[in-house]
């Protein structure tokens, strides 16, 4: 304060001075200015004393001024800390600014906060303010280190005016090397409590000595206090997400389940109504469409992937072909068929089991309607019996009851001889594997409107013949799917296709003879788990054939040559024998029937694209040279 404004105050008031002082905020220094100008200008020693309580009184009540003030931003830092808590959204962020505001209004050069880290047993550094120094804000401290090792164990805040000299702590090469690093000298320290436990310890330090006041301690406790309310509300807050995000996913886990259940529930009843009802294996597979939103199939055994539904029925549960799964449909060892899911390669373990429940619903219901059909198969086995052995029964009874089994005597059928291959370990085994035979192939004949009966220590099946096969394809045909439904080699030997059964019953048994001597060629020739008829013999089809069918055969051997020289005159047949005897010299078959080479060479040309191709091979040629010659024999017995 300049000499010409402290003499502007009233002379009378030592106050005045003072109050102005008080108004500006001046400093400290600038209330020594009155009574050191009284003192110069040899004023009164009343008016010095006066001057001298004045002061005193002002610099008591800037004192008191200064405290208000600084209370008032310590309660407004505190206000604001806490309405950071209430909004807590970010932890990291709400102690940052515990760690600012405390080192603003001590007025700081460091301010920092450590936290105890239990699953690795030590503390490390989360929050700096002010930090120069890499290696100190990396700070790790084992548990009862440094000064917050003291505030830890004692509970209590700590200060020390000069931390390399103090002794009340336990100091380490990696704190001291920290702290040096940063220049700290006084350092202040308070516990971060939970209840009864320290959880960490918040730090306000000086890079100079200095000694904190009793209101400093307690402000940075309070902040202590805001910062543990802090890190415990973002526990608490973590812990509720994670109970949320818990009782989401059993609420989701108990939603799946429920949805199971129901699915489960609605599979079950439907098969059982569709079981009650008296649905039948089709109609199983149409539910579990529906249920599993796909196409789901039943197919004969095999129809089905044979490795798919070998792994299915060994391991007892659907497998995945391709984008298919296949369940297989079995009872004990005999394979029934297949359930087939088809084009739904993303199924989970639910509709899986679904799969597998309907496949053994399907497997029942066969066994079921196998049980109601065996009286019937053994009706069919009488009724084929009968027309085996019994000759001179009444063709329409045989009509009336053949109609009653859906079976129709008077359409085309084969005779096929069935029997297993393969050793049998005993004879109880045999007799199961034929037995198993004989129901396969009761199956086989009421699907295909047949007869089947046991018989020779094999089977014997009447099977109608569709327009457009052979009895080879049908032989062949059914040998697989023996084979198939009971898992060994089935060999079967067909007759040539027999018709009017009931007219001529004879038919069969003769029939049934020539398919017997069909499957014992196949055996010989060791042709064991195959199909065939007697056409498939060639000559030697005469031989086993009972009826000795020579115009069939000339027939199917050389038919087409026949056909072509009585429609267009042409000497094709003549050509050819004269070829054969001449050894196949186009050059001695010219001589012999006294024309152009060239000529037995266009006619041989029109017998190959008759007869095909191979037809010069041997045993072709075999072939045809007997058919030529039971042509000419027959010619000459019409003679």
């Amino acid at each position: 304060m300049s000499r010409d404004h402290v003499q502007s105050a009233p002379s009378g008031s030592a106050e005045a001075a003072y109050l102005e002082l008080l108004a500006r905020d001046a400093s400290a220094e600038a209330y020594e200015q009155p009574v050191l100008l009284a003192r110069a200008e040899g004023g009164p020693s009343d008016r010095i004393a006066a001057l001298e309580r004045a002061k005193l009184l002002a610099l008591r009540v800037r004192a008191e001024l200064e405290g208000r003030r600084r209370r008032e931003a310590e309660l407004s830092a505190l206000f604001e800390t806490a309405h950071d808590l209430a909004g807590l959204r970010d932890l990291d962020a709400v102690l940052q600014a515990i760690v600012q505001r405390a080192r603003s209004l001590l007025g700081t050069d460091v301010a920092y906060l450590t936290l105890n880290d239990p699953a690795r047993g030590d503390t490390y550094m989360r929050v700096t303010e002010g930090s120069v120094s890499a290696r100190f804000q990396q700070l790790r401290l084992g548990m009862g280190e440094g000064l917050g090792g003291l505030v830890a164990q004692t509970t209590r805040p700590y200060v020390t005016d000069d931390y390399f000299k103090d002794a009340r702590f336990q100091h380490t090469r990696t704190i001291d090397a920290g702290v040096r690093d940063e220049g700290l000298v006084a350092i202040l320290g308070v516990p971060l409590m939970l209840g009864p436990h320290v959880i960490g310890v918040l730090f306000a330090a000086d890079r100079r000595a200095r000694v904190f006041e009793r209101e400093q301690i307690a402000l940075v406790g309070s902040f202590a206090a805001l910062a543990a309310a802090a890190i415990d509300t973002a526990n608490l807050l973590t812990e509720t997400r994670a109970a949320l995000a818990g009782l989401e996913r059993a609420n989701e886990i108990i939603r799946d389940r429920s949805a199971v259940i129901e699915r489960a529930s609605d599979v079950h009843d439907r098969l059982a109504e569709l079981v009650l009802r008296g649905g039948g294996v089709h109609d199983v597979a149409a539910a579990v469409s529906e249920v599993l939103d796909g196409t789901v199939e039943f197919c004969e055994a095999d129809a089905a992937p044979a490795g798919a539904l070998e792994a299915s029925r060994a391991e007892g549960h659907a497998v995945r072909h391709g984008d298919d799964w296949i369940a297989a449909v079995a009872a004990g060892g005999e394979l029934l068929g297949a359930l087939v899911l088809r084009g739904h390669p993303g199924l989970d373990p639910v509709d899986q089991r679904t799969l597998e429940r309907a496949a053994m619903v399907t497997s029942l219901l066969l066994l079921a309607r196998r049980s109601a059909a065996e009286a019937e198969q053994r009706v069919r086995g009488e009724l084929l019996d009968d027309l085996l052995d019994a000759r001179d029964r009444d063709p329409r009874l045989l009509r009336e009851r053949a109609a009653r089994l859906h079976a129709d005597l008077d359409a085309t059928h084969v005779v096929l001889a069935a029997r297993l291959d393969g050793p049998a370990a005993d004879a109880d085994e045999e007799a199961a594997a034929r037995r198993r035979l004989w129901s396969a192939a009761s199956h086989l004949a009421a699907t295909r409107h047949g007869l089947a009966a046991a018989r020779d220590g094999g089977t014997v099946l009447l099977l109608p013949l569709a327009a457009g096969h052979t009895a080879t394809e049908l032989a062949r045909r059914t040998a697989r799917q023996l084979g198939t439904a009971v898992h060994q080699p089935v060999t079967v030997g067909a007759s040539a296709p027999v018709t009017e059964l009931t007219t001529h019953p004879e038919t069969i048994a003769t029939a049934y003879a020539e398919g017997r001597r069909c499957l014992d060629a196949l055996h010989l020739l060791g042709r064991a788990g195959d199909g065939a008829a007697a056409e498939d013999f060639g000559f030697l089809g005469l031989l086993l054939a009972g009826d000795r069918d020579v115009a069939g055969f000339v027939d199917r051997t050389i038919g087409p040559v026949v056909s072509y020289d009585e429609r267009r005159g042409t000497e094709l047949l003549r050509t050819l024998d004269a070829y054969f005897d001449c050894g196949m010299s186009p050059a001695r078959t010219k001589d012999a029937l006294h024309v152009h080479v060239n000529t037995v060479a266009q006619r041989l040309e029109r017998v190959g694209r008759l007869l095909g191709e191979d037809w010069q091979t041997p045993a072709r040629a075999l072939e045809i040279q007997l058919a030529l010659r039971l042509h000419r024999l027959a010619a000459s017995d019409r003679r």
